[in-house]
């Protein structure tokens, strides 16, 4: 039976710690096996990702069911960090909400669309599935190393785009701000792709909802565990932390360095990152939690 109030919560990154960079897919067929036992197990779940809803019902969802998600589990996605969200239940995904006040211009969708077509169309594609923001992703078959040594030529052609019309933008740590002194865009790298986005978005933002999300359906927990693989993850406990809950966050990809936190950070061995090194928490967490044989 589960627990009134659950003993664990985990707010997960999906590229990186869950999905393949390489794959772009739940590669490690343990980690869609794991996340269901913890759910079915009264762990509420929450995946903040800045990926689309569409990609989250594909990659992640029906995996879930396919290991046979539990009526009543707590389960959420928090899409485009904060924008859009959803319950992930038995039957599938739940009914989508989208905040409205973080949509794009569409002029400005055409103007990035275009000039991905037409510049850059052999190393990236436009992210057709996003509703609020957008994003230009490395194709499958371009090799990191080729999309890395050309990142920044592409994110710097999307910043002049962004900024062309009067509006502020800010990128890595490069603020063009408007004559009034705003921002309103910020170009957010991965190592897979740049998301377009409202500033106001973020993995922070993804946390509040996802909190509320859970808050809504029964008790929270009285444990956190984040996970991400970049720096921009680490907004998730952060926010946490401020807010006075219990958190340890899991960085997947540590050799971008870690930060001064006031919270643990948990790392796994070198040899492991990524995907890997999120297999090997969840089955931490797993046996943790669960008897055996459970």
């Amino acid at each position: 039976m589960t627990s009134p109030t659950p003993s664990l919560g985990l707010l997960l990154d999906v590229d990186g710690p869950l999905a393949s960079p390489v794959t772009r897919s739940l590669a490690i067929p343990s980690i869609a096996e794991d996340l269901v036992a913890l759910a079915n197990a009264g762990v509420p779940v929450v995946f903040n990702t800045g990926r689309s809803d569409g990609f989250l019902v594909d990659e992640v969802v029906g995996p879930l069911l396919t290991e046979g998600l539990a009526p009543g589990a707590r389960v959420y996605g928090v899409c485009e960090k904060g924008a859009t969200w959803f319950p992930i239940t038995d039957a599938g995904a739940g009914e989508l909400v989208v905040d409205s006040s973080l949509v794009l211009p569409a002029e400005l969708r055409d103007k990035v669309r275009a000039l991905v077509h037409e510049r850059f169309d052999d190393i990236v594609f436009f992210d057709e599935s996003k509703r609020t923001g957008f994003a230009v992703e490395q194709h499958l078959d371009v090799d990191s190393l080729d999309y890395l040594a050309r990142q920044d030529e592409i994110d710097r052609a999307l910043l002049d785009l962004c900024t062309a019309d009067g509006e502020g933008a800010l990128w890595r740590t490069e603020r063009r701000p408007a004559a009034d002194g705003s921002i309103r865009y910020r170009l957010d790298p991965s190592i897979i792709s740049t998301d377009i986005e409202d500033v106001r978005v973020g993995k922070a933002l993804g946390a509040e909802r996802g909190l509320a999300l859970i808050a809504a359906d029964g008790p929270l927990p009285t444990l956190w565990r984040t996970a991400g693989d970049s720096r921009g993850d680490y907004a998730m406990a952060d926010w946490l932390f401020a807010h006075g809950h219990d958190v340890a966050h899991v960085d997947v990809r540590p050799a971008e360095g870690i930060p001064d936190k006031p919270y643990p950070v948990l790392t796994a061995p070198a040899d492991l990152i990524n995907d890997a090194a999120g297999a090997l928490f969840l089955r931490r967490w797993v046996t943790d939690l669960l008897p055996a044989g459970a």
